[in-house]
């Protein structure tokens, strides 16, 4: 197995992602998005993508950037958000969404990691979110069969990582980045901090690296608040 997974950067390290593959992006809002991998994906052009996110950044920051760029065909997402770019491609017919539910939506992304192909959960049931869909009663209460979801590639964030692609998340900024992490053919990670091997605490590890296939230092983070709230 590689040992040394760092590449030089967000360019290089995205270089295979192809036209129609489907990326899971890892964050929560602008929470632990992988900043420097999406603007090098902006960059690339590349189109017709499927993205599996939470939800698709702002107008001119996160995924939204990819979106006014028409990068995207389709999110699979929880949460329109504050990107009044995703909301108007939606309304037009322009982007194809599904929404999903959250807590569907974290599952069936930790359902592909773990190699389960479906699950059933009472959440949607008797709403659109059942349209189409299996429904089965257990003990009285009906449930939706939801399928897993899994990626070509997953494009994720850390705070800390190692040339081995081990991974620390910090805070809130795991979010959904370890799930995703499991869930792709290929996961690149983007770190604040770049750590020889053996610096990370074992027992600390949130994703081991052998998830992980690409690994590379970023640089210069806004780290923008989507909605900033304050006292009078």
């Amino acid at each position: 197995m590689k040992t040394n997974k760092v590449l030089n950067n967000a360019d290089d390290a995205i270089r295979d992602i192809f036209e129609g593959a489907t990326l899971m992006v890892g964050g929560f809002g602008l929470c632990g998005i992988p900043e420097n991998l999406i603007a090098a994906l902006k960059s690339k052009g590349t189109k017709k993508l499927i993205c599996i996110s939470n939800n698709a950044g702002v107008r001119d920051f996160g995924l939204g950037l990819c979106m006014a760029n028409k990068q995207i065909k389709k999110m699979i997402a929880s949460y329109v958000g504050e990107n009044d770019i995703f909301e108007k491609q939606f309304l037009s017919g322009e982007l194809e969404v599904e929404l999903v539910p959250q807590g569907t939506f974290s599952e069936r992304i930790r359902a592909g990691g773990a190699g389960i192909p479906g699950f059933y959960t009472p959440t949607g049931v008797g709403t659109l979110v059942a349209e189409g869909k299996e429904v089965k009663e257990f003990e009285g209460r009906k449930y939706i069969l939801e399928r897993a979801l899994k990626a070509d590639f997953a494009l994720i964030k850390a705070w800390k990582g190692d040339p081995s692609g081990n991974l620390v998340y910090r805070k809130t900024t795991r979010n959904f980045n370890p799930m995703m992490a499991t869930a792709a053919k290929i996961t690149i990670a983007e770190v604040e901090e770049l750590v020889p091997v053996g610096s990370l605490d074992p027992d600390q590890i949130h994703t081991p690296g052998i998830y992980v296939k690409r690994i590379i230092q970023g640089k210069n983070y806004e780290k923008r608040i989507e909605n900033r709230t304050v006292t009078p």
